[in-house]
């Protein structure tokens, strides 16, 4: 499933657990995705694709005996959908030539990595259990994207054998631009999420880098936690790099 990183930070020390989490996310890209493309399908089908492939009950490994195929996402094109760029093998290479040369791995030697190679989108991660809030908080980014609001949104499939929560992942085009990130997660409260929020640059992931990593990075960059108390209801952001809070 895509991304831990969940709302806290705190490293669990298992050893080397990343490695399982990477694998598992590589497995879910690479089973077939169930897609709404905004730009091609006519925006009357959106309701009725949305009840039929909830995400609390689409199976992610599917039923062999009744037929039914693996899903690793669920996804929403948004009108502003761009293709992904960058060039991820480069940016691997890279990695490998940088562990093997001593230099230690941090933030900032990944970002200059990212920076080189044009691996710069990101995502704000939204975790929630199976059931009603998911679909609801699924249902409020997919509605955003539909209207261009979001250029891609996705949600992990409903895992009968995991820890019971599932993953919405929003993306952005540019981690290493704070405003961009700040403005997508305004866009994700607007729409009427208002679970805690974690953000990972997608160069984490194509490194492996999740959590209990054995460079004992933190997997997200930012935390989002929405006030209620306050007036008007905002966001408060924590840059975990930095520790400082940004709104």
């Amino acid at each position: 499933m895509e991304e831990e990183g969940a709302p806290g930070g705190v490293e669990v020390a298992t050893p080397f657990a990343a490695e399982t989490h990477a694998a598992e996310a590589m497995a879910a890209d690479m089973d077939p995705w169930i897609v709404f493309d905004s730009r091609r399908t006519p925006r009357s089908e959106f309701d009725a694709w949305l009840k039929t492939n909830g995400p609390s009950q689409v199976d992610r490994f599917g039923n062999e005996e009744g037929g039914v195929s693996p899903v690793g996402w669920i996804a929403v094109l948004g009108l502003n959908h761009w293709p992904s760029v960058g060039d991820v093998t480069g940016l691997q290479e890279s990695w490998e030539k940088l562990l093997s040369s001593g230099r230690p791995a941090s933030f900032q030697t990944v970002k200059e990595l990212a920076l080189n190679h044009g691996v710069l989108t990101g995502k704000w991660l939204m975790h929630l259990d199976t059931g009603f809030k998911l679909d609801n908080a699924w249902e409020c980014v997919a509605r955003a994207a539909l209207d261009g609001k979001i250029s891609l949104v996705k949600v992990s499939p409903h895992n009968s054998k995991g820890e019971g929560k599932q993953v919405i992942c929003a993306y952005n085009e540019n981690f290493t631009d704070e405003s961009e990130v700040l403005r997508l997660d305004s866009v994700i409260r607007a729409a009427g999420v208002k679970c805690s929020l974690t953000y990972k640059p997608d160069v984490y992931t194509y490194l492996g880098i999740y959590r209990n990593n054995r460079w004992k990075l933190c997997p997200t960059i930012y935390e989002s936690k929405f006030d209620l108390e306050c007036v008007p209801r905002r966001s408060h952001i924590i840059n975990r790099v930095t520790n400082l809070e940004v709104t």
